[in-house]
């Protein structure tokens, strides 16, 4: 597994420590940001949400992105995601936090121009994090909230402020953007 675009394009990146675990593949991340342009993520700040390795977080940094804040619940994945930031080189513009990710949207600076969440294909409902994403409002005005999640889960097109904008489908792998807006 490579970072597929950007200052760190074709690091390496080091495999889950996690048995059965599922990284965001160089196909899902291409497609999440080829359809999120460059201009969104220079000089952002993203959160990526169940970083597992911090794929998605690192892909952002390498793209322009400011500064990312990883956040991952096992102590084992945290360890690989510092192993890939120092490897890539982009250490200094990261942050990882080791909790949950329902904690840590309380916890988290805040504002972020993008959220990233790719969580494990095993959970059943994704609806409580969201609305919990939407509650904290720490995503800017016009900024995007990136799930990626199995096509046998179907999310709602609204959470509060968060519209569903747009969703790519590629095999068994459903990506949907969500933006968030100030209600008139």
């Amino acid at each position: 597994m490579r970072i597929v675009g950007g200052i760190a394009k074709g690091r390496k990146l080091a495999s889950p420590a996690i048995r059965g675990a599922r990284p965001t593949s160089e196909l899902i991340r291409g497609v999440i940001f080829n359809s999120l342009g460059s201009q969104i993520l220079e000089n952002a700040r993203v959160a990526d949400l169940y970083a597992g390795v911090g794929s998605l977080g690192i892909e952002s940094l390498s793209r322009g992105a400011a500064f990312a804040d990883l956040v991952e619940k096992d102590p084992r994945q945290c360890a690989v995601i510092r192993r890939n930031l120092k490897s890539t080189g982009l250490e200094a513009q990261a942050k990882v936090h080791r909790m949950e990710v329902l904690r840590a949207l309380s916890l988290l600076k805040s504002p972020y121009r993008v959220i990233l969440m790719d969580p494990p294909y095993r959970m059943e409902s994704l609806d409580q994090d969201l609305e919990a994403i939407d509650q904290a409002e720490i995503i800017e005005n016009e900024g995007m909230l990136v799930v990626g999640h199995s096509k046998r889960l179907t999310l709602k097109e609204k959470y509060g402020k968060l519209s569903l904008v747009r969703s790519r489908r590629h095999g068994d792998s459903v990506v949907d953007f969500f933006c968030r807006r100030s209600e008139l």
